[in-house]
């Protein structure tokens, strides 16, 4: 029995139900994927909507400063496919170093060699010419789509070029040294086949998969406690109570093992739900305490990004240009250049029409051949390299691309930035027709460290999740080398293309007395990222392996017990985590399928 039908979920119960004699239920709060989850570019339009978002908000510990009410927003994918089918999809699987890291941390079956045929078994790669492969770690024949957005933006073509004249060579990111010593830059290798989004549950759930006889799909159904019987020392899983929509309560017995998969979040929420966690915490809202696990919900990790906005005439994309890319249906409506009822098109002005015509033409060219503007999340470009600040084991900066930095309803809405402080004028700043470019400066090896806690014994009251950030003051010394170094590859952008100054935060610049086009001072980057650090939502590590897990994923202190999800991370891995935890999906398939006899179609680890 699985719990979740997430990133890691999902693969398991689909290669698990490989072998028509294991009967396998996979219990998912939310349902399948809207149609629009399928277009990569409308990916943030899915956030802060609770038929696929579980909506969490979370404390950012000293940073924070800069965002509405001081929250910082944590989406998670409610629905088959998990956050894999509302995130941003680049495909990124860690440096080698973070999984030798892991092993050597006491991780046993965990290190580089030991898990890159698990991402080979995924992946499905769509040869481009656009980015250098590495050819031996990658995989074109599985059943994860991974590509290239096709064609590759001016942008993101200069992104890259600005990288080398900085001295980041071309490469691939997914290889198997990721650069080496320089690091790399590339295009984004994404989660998507002819232009949609693969999720987990398009590449291993939808069609014939779901359809198998003995693989249950029960959807609309929230997992509310593990079912437990034994005392503290002796205690076995036994199944799931769920509630269901129309609030009723169920139970699910699980003849072989229950496997949480609800995510970084989820998955420690549960367990604390079900009386397995830090013993005095528990009590005290009143829930006993089945098995004192004091690491349950701790430990948490995640990877913060300081967004730093530049007027890019002539090469950035305006959210005009993305709104016509999505057709004619995407114009109309309240302040529309279109009528809200189609009918009403015979009434079109030239000008009116021609803007239909073009919306129409760029919609079927998506449709039909994967390519155009609604082809990515607009997360285009990456580069992966080191500050020399520390940790030799692994690149500590990553820098993401967008060639579009969003208008007021993303900036202020979804990334909960107080645009009215970040920006001198935000109606002309985040006007629907500007050019500009985000790049995202973004530590990948953080140390601060938060925690998942019980606000209420209820399961439909959401943890109080605190993030912690900038706790420990290494993490700020980074940050500050990311940004400057994310402003030195703005500087060596190519030709006659050149980037206008980044945009300072006014009340920022008056406090610092920093002037336009002056290198930005120290405290001031400091206090940029104290306002406006943001969430990479890269939520690990919170029922790790080594304290909360064994390495084959089992609980510690519970039989027939195990977490598979990006929770067990004994550390963040150098970049995004999708790929990772798509990884632990599969690994923990065959860990589970040799201890219960299941036939899967494939083994690629060793037995």
């Amino acid at each position: 029995m699985i719990v979740g039908g997430g990133s890691a979920g999902a693969v398991i119960a689909s290669r698990l139900s490989e072998d028509p004699t294991c009967r396998v239920a996979l219990l998912e709060a939310g349902d399948r994927p809207p149609e629009v989850s399928s277009i990569p570019v409308a990916c943030a339009a899915m956030q802060l909507n609770p038929d696929v978002d579980w909506m969490y908000t979370a404390d950012p510990g000293k940073a924070g400063l800069g965002l509405n009410d001081r929250r910082i927003p944590v989406p998670r994918g409610k629905m088959l496919g998990g956050s894999s089918s509302i995130n941003y999809m680049m495909y990124v699987r860690g440096h080698p170093g973070d999984f030798d890291a892991w092993a050597a941390g006491g991780a046993t079956g965990w290190s580089y060699d030991e898990i890159l045929p698990y991402f080979r078994k995924s992946e499905g790669l769509a040869p481009s010419d656009a980015v250098v492969i590495d050819g031996p770690a990658h995989n074109t024949s599985g059943p994860l789509g991974v590509s290239v957005r096709s064609p590759i933006l001016p942008a993101v073509s200069d992104f890259v070029e600005a990288a080398v004249a900085a001295g980041i060579p071309r490469g691939d990111y997914n290889g198997r040294d990721r650069g080496g010593p320089a690091g790399v830059a590339s295009a984004v290798q994404g989660t998507m086949r002819r232009g949609k989004r693969s999720s987990t549950y398009q590449a291993f759930l939808e069609g014939e998969p779901e359809r198998r006889p003995n693989l249950a799909i029960i959807t609309g159904a929230h997992a509310t406690r593990i079912l437990l019987e034994g005392t503290n020392g002796n205690l076995t899983a036994t199944g799931v109570e769920f509630r269901t929509a129309d609030g009723e309560l169920h139970t699910a017995h699980a003849a072989k093992e229950v496997i949480l998969s609800a995510g970084a979040i989820g998955s420690p929420h549960l367990l604390l739900l079900s009386g397995i966690g830090p013993r005095q915490e528990l009590e005290a809202i009143g829930i006993r305490c089945a098995l004192d696990a004091p690491h349950v919900g701790k430990h948490l990790k995640d990877h913060l990004m300081l967004p730093l906005f530049f007027p890019a005439l002539g090469t950035g994309v305006t959210m005009n240009e993305i709104g016509i890319s999505l057709g004619a249906d995407a114009l109309r409506g309240p302040g529309g250049p279109l009528p809200a009822d189609p009918a009403d098109d015979a009434k079109l002005s030239p000008e009116q029409q021609a803007l239909k015509q073009e919306a129409e033409r760029r919609l079927a060219e998506y449709q039909t051949a994967g390519t155009g503007l609604a082809a990515s999340s607009l997360a285009d470009g990456v580069v992966f390299c080191s500050t020399g600040l520390g940790d030799p084991h692994s690149h500590d900066m990553e820098i993401i691309c967008f060639p579009v930095a969003g208008d007021h309803a993303l900036v202020h809405n979804v990334l909960n930035i107080d645009t009215a402080r970040y920006f001198d004028d935000p109606a002309a700043r985040l006007a629907p027709d500007v050019e500009r470019i985000a790049l995202m400066a973004n530590p990948v090896l953080p140390r601060s460290e938060g925690e998942i806690v019980l606000q209420s014994a209820d399961p439909t009251v959401h943890p109080d999740i605190r993030m912690n950030y900038y706790d420990d003051p290494y993490d700020m010394k980074v940050m500050i080398a990311v940004a400057r170094r994310t402003l030195d590859v703005a500087a060596h952008w190519p030709g006659n293309r050149k980037v206008g100054p980044v945009l300072i935060p006014p009340f920022l610049a008056e406090k610092h007395g920093h002037v336009a086009d002056a290198e930005p001072s120290d405290a001031l980057l400091e206090d940029f990222a104290l306002h406006f650090s943001l969430t990479v939502y890269h939520h690990t590590c919170t029922c790790r392996i080594g304290s909360v897990v064994d390495p084959q994923l089992r609980v510690m202190g519970v039989a027939r017990l195990r977490v598979a999800d990006a929770s067990v991370m004994p550390n963040v891995t150098s970049g995004n985590t999708n790929a990772p935890t798509i990884m632990i999906g599969e690994k923990a398939a065959e860990m589970i399928a040799r201890d219960n006899g299941v036939r899967l179609a494939e083994f690629v680890g060793a037995g």
